[in-house]
């Protein structure tokens, strides 16, 4: 009876503990869910566009490619942010293009570039509203987001 009772006791504890590790690995998933950064909608550029007009809602467009190393900065340590994902998450249909395949070539005859990155705000006609050359620190990549959101009608 007593070997019964140590079963019993072991798989008790057992279930708590597992049931623990499951509560912190999903508050550990959700916790990397709220903290990826810009979300980037994939989609041909014909449904961006369309997006864009249905939500009344500017295109944030990041023009770059894959050996541009300013470009690889944003992603990592600009687009990254939290702070920067709340404005463009919210204001913004976000997109990013490599510049040098798919509808990239296509894009940069339409969005002639003067370097990388190049980072288009774009309405959803497919007017660019504002053109930012160059690598942005956080604060001012913010900075315009709301200036560009507010133009066009949001309540920051």
């Amino acid at each position: 009876m007593k070997i019964f009772k140590k079963v019993i006791f072991i798989l008790a504890l057992s279930a708590v503990s597992l049931s623990v590790v499951n509560a912190e690995g999903n508050a550990k998933k959700d916790e990397k869910a709220t903290d990826k950064g810009i979300v980037f909608v994939p989609g041909s550029w014909a449904q961006i566009l369309k997006k864009a007009k249905a939500e009344n809602k500017i295109i944030f467009f990041d023009a770059y490619t894959t050996w541009c190393g300013p470009c690889k900065l944003l992603q990592k340590n600009v687009f990254t942010r939290p702070d920067v994902a709340e404005v463009y998450n919210k204001h913004f249909v976000n997109v990013k293009v490599d510049m040098e395949s798919g509808e990239g070539p296509m894009l940069a005859e339409k969005y002639p570039l003067q370097g990388y990155p190049t980072l288009f705000f774009i309405d959803g006609s497919g007017n660019v509203v504002k053109e930012v050359i160059g690598y942005q620190n956080p604060e001012t990549l913010i900075k315009i987001g709301k200036t560009i959101a507010k133009k066009n009608g949001a309540v920051l």
